[in-house]
């Protein structure tokens, strides 16, 4: 393990009101900081930071703990890693002992090793007179990328070979495993040899905003499928957490970024200036990529393919933005079916044009409502009014929605006011099923129902109750600890009835034996992200009640113990059930014997 010491050095170095500033936009409320959660969509703020106790907490999903856990959640890191991300930040150095590579497992710095020399590899063989012949041509030719572009953004070519790369690795030093980890190899069932996973494509290195090579895609030159390859999530890499092209277009993008769909369309976009172009990689936008570039940027130009799939990717765009609240535009290119074929056949200044004349997110539904139904007919105009009134009840700003009423008057030829009478009464529908929704949940959160973090605790909800108490109580106070420790309060983990809590007590109990002493920090070695945003919550629970004295405490552990001694109780219970309807088996099956 990392010593203590060096722990809290990196987590009092890195101020956790500065580090959680960098990523999230916190305003003064009182002694705290709140702002907009980063790890969910909302539009009231329910994150807070206390820098009294160096933790965050957010009411609305339950993420919280440290400044580590935050930059494991953030940046999508392991506990050690986090830690060396912010030793990095601090100049805090860890020592060489620290181990870096867990056992049986691949780091997050050997898949950035790994990717970086795969990225060398496959530049050498596309600038190959030979080997990148065809590939090349396809580039220059077929794409019109300069050699300027095909250099900045580091792409190269897989030759049609199985083993090449996993031969050129292999001579590196890195292990099969490591290759089959980080997804530059795969093993054949058939013979059990390792092959290419990338063979016969032009390559695209995917780098991530600190400069890594965390991924890599690979396109055919032909028609042949599937048409792109791209890396699987890997210990260095999560798809739904970063976009290709934001290495370069945070720099560019702090007013607008336009969101394009593919890699093509990305590199077409820089190469003809637009520097603020991103593209999502092989999958739909996620929450995560939406929270992602909400922090780059102000607003968004969605640049999707016009084929019936890019629309509805458009539409889920607009919607996870929208969450994040982000005002979004849709670019409706005609003439051409995507981005990089547009710019090809009328250059960057129509395009610029295009994107000035660019469609409302609410413009771009309309559009898609209307297209669908005869509004000429009465029918077709009641159902297009339905359509609409229902997305313009799903408005958050009032202002918006009147804006929109009087669109949609416009386009349907009826009045607003009958318009918005539909709209108040989808409303209201949508605000009673929000409130039964919010009961029925309320109900099961205070039977423990759907508690991921602690999934026993709806079995026994008296007993999970004493253990929140216990442990935000040992959580908060060395006098707590010292009196478990020293048996002037009664208590072990065998009666813990949870596993989580179980577990968290023995975590606790160990470090307070153990030279170092106790480290909430250090907790995050041994428990997930969402399992340390626990420990904040039983932290705050307890620190907004006035009695937390060791009677308190006594009397939780009185309750835990006795609710074990009647779980042996029932156990034993059953036990002599079960025995005796055994017997009375037994002498039914003799006397029908006899019988």
């Amino acid at each position: 393990m990392i010593p203590k010491e060096v722990i809290e050095e990196i987590r009092y170095r890195c101020d956790i009101e500065d580090v959680i500033g960098s990523y999230v936009s916190l305003k003064r409320a009182g002694s705290n900081r709140n702002g907009l959660c980063p790890f969910h969509s909302e539009k009231t703020p329910s994150f807070t930071v206390f820098p009294g106790t160096k933790s965050f907490y957010c009411f609305g999903c339950g993420a919280g703990g440290d400044v580590i856990t935050f930059i494991q959640k953030m940046e999508n890191l392991d506990y050690v890693a986090a830690l060396e991300f912010l030793a990095t930040r601090a100049g805090v150095t860890i020592p060489n002992d620290a181990p870096e590579d867990r056992e049986k497992s691949v780091s997050r710095r050997r898949v950035y090793e790994m990717n970086l020399e795969a990225a060398k590899f496959f530049r050498s063989c596309l600038f190959d007179p030979v080997l990148g012949r065809e590939a090349m041509q396809y580039l220059t030719e077929n794409r019109r990328l300069s050699g300027a572009v095909i250099k900045r953004f580091g792409l190269g070519f897989a030759p049609n070979d199985f083993g090449l790369l996993t031969k050129h690795m292999r001579s590196r030093g890195f292990t099969e495993e490591e290759l089959i980890a980080a997804f530059l190899s795969g093993r054949s069932q058939k013979t059990g040899r390792l092959f290419d996973l990338f063979r016969n494509r032009v390559m695209f290195p995917v780098i991530d905003t600190a400069g890594n090579i965390v991924a890599f895609g690979g396109r055919v030159m032909d028609d042949s499928k599937p048409k792109y390859l791209n890396s699987s999530d890997t210990p260095g890499f999560k798809k739904s957490r970063v976009l290709f092209g934001m290495n370069y277009a945070k720099e560019h993008c702090a007013e607008e970024l336009i969101l394009c769909e593919g890699y093509m369309d990305t590199i077409a976009m820089h190469a003809a200036g637009f520097g603020n172009a991103v593209a999502t990689l092989g999958t739909a936008i996620t929450a995560e990529h939406a929270r992602l570039i909400s922090r780059y940027t102000k607003r968004v130009i969605i640049n999707y393919d016009s084929d019936e799939a890019g629309q509805k990717a458009a539409d889920k765009a607009m919607r996870l933005l929208d969450e994040v609240g982000l005002p979004v535009r849709v670019l409706k290119l005609s003439g051409a079916k995507d981005a990089d074929e547009y710019l090809k056949l009328y250059g960057a200044d129509a395009f610029r044009t295009m994107m000035a004349g660019s469609h409302s997110a609410f413009d771009f539904k309309m559009d898609k409502v209307l297209s669908k139904y005869d509004v000429s007919a009465a029918e077709g105009k009641i159902r297009a009014a339905r359509e609409l009134t229902a997305l313009i009840a799903e408005t958050y700003s009032g202002v918006e929605r009147e804006l929109y009423l009087r669109a949609a008057s416009e386009r349907l030829g009826i009045s607003v006011e009958s318009l918005a009478n539909d709209v108040a009464r989808a409303r209201a529908r949508r605000i009673r099923e929000a409130k039964k929704k919010e009961s029925r949940d309320l109900q099961l959160t205070a039977r423990n129902f759907g508690d991921r973090v602690n999934p026993d605790a709806a079995r026994n909800p008296t007993a999970a109750a004493a253990e929140d108490v216990i442990l935000g109580l040992l959580l908060l106070y060395p006098e707590h600890r010292k009196a478990v420790m020293a048996g002037d309060v009664h208590l072990s983990a065998e009666d813990f009835f949870t596993e989580f809590g179980r577990r968290v007590f023995e975590l606790i109990s160990d470090m307070e034996r153990g030279s170092d002493g106790f480290s909430f920090s250090a907790l995050g070695a041994g428990l997930s992200p969402d399992e340390m945003g626990r420990l904040v919550r039983l932290q705050q629970d307890r620190q907004a009640l006035q009695n937390n004295g060791k009677e308190v405490l006594s009397a939780a552990a009185a309750v835990l113990i006795k609710e074990r001694e009647r779980r042996a109780a029932k156990d034993a219970g059953d036990w002599q059930s079960d025995l005796t309807r055994r017997r009375a088996e037994l002498q039914q099956r003799k006397e029908n014997g006899t019988k």
